[in-house]
């Protein structure tokens, strides 16, 4: 149960993600998934390394937005979204 939990959330998160960085038209469900889930990760780490802790569901989801954010920003830069 908790991993189609994940794919859910990870899907929701890429897809706010996309919908920020306007590649919604580029991105189809897989890939919103998983920028979603990877981004998520990536923002919690970011977030830690800055000393930042994310306590309550809002605070959780704008790191985890926030990351896959900046993966598609890292991605677009390595050339692999446009």
């Amino acid at each position: 149960m908790n991993i189609l939990i994940g794919i859910v959330v990870g899907g929701v998160v890429g897809w706010l993600a996309s919908m920020i960085m306007k590649t919604r038209a580029q991105m189809g469900v897989i890939a919103d998934i998983v920028v979603g889930i990877v981004g998520s990760a990536l923002g919690g780490w970011v977030a830690s390394l800055l000393g930042f802790a994310a306590y309550g569901l809002l605070a959780r989801l704008v790191v985890m937005v926030g990351g896959a954010a900046l993966l598609i920003a890292i991605l677009r830069k390595l050339g692999i979204y446009k």
